[in-house]
């Protein structure tokens, strides 16, 4: 019903910069709430940060200040700038969207998940 695609994850030096993208697309009437979660090894998910549709943020503590999410309501993309990486910020990074849905009904769809590593 709802397509995730997401980009922009590899490998960068601790203290670089990266930018996931993620788009979604399908049977969508207005996106709710957008965010990231990560998964480190041996970790449980968790939550990156979070942007609603008045345009709200959330961050987890450990990326408040370097992290920042944005949306494109018009290309129903959400984005996350990370800057000042640490290889604590290794992890597989997924995009979540809350959408209501053309046919009526509300869903929460997954992306496949981006890996970021941050070498030291």
């Amino acid at each position: 019903q709802v397509q995730l695609v997401e980009s922009g994850g590899g490998l960068v030096q601790s203290g670089g910069s990266l930018r996931l993208s993620c788009a979604a697309s399908g049977s969508i009437f207005l996106i709710n709430a957008m965010g990231w979660y990560r998964r480190a090894p041996g970790k449980q998910r968790e939550l990156v940060a979070s942007i609603a549709s008045d345009g709200n943020t959330n961050y987890a503590d450990s990326v408040k200040g370097r992290f920042v999410i944005s949306r494109d309501n018009a290309k129903n993309t959400v984005y996350l700038q990370m800057n000042s990486l640490k290889p604590e910020d290794t992890a597989v990074y997924y995009c979540n969207v809350l959408s209501q849905l053309s046919q009526g009904g509300l869903g929460t769809y997954w992306g496949q998940g981006t890996q970021v590593t941050v070498s030291s």
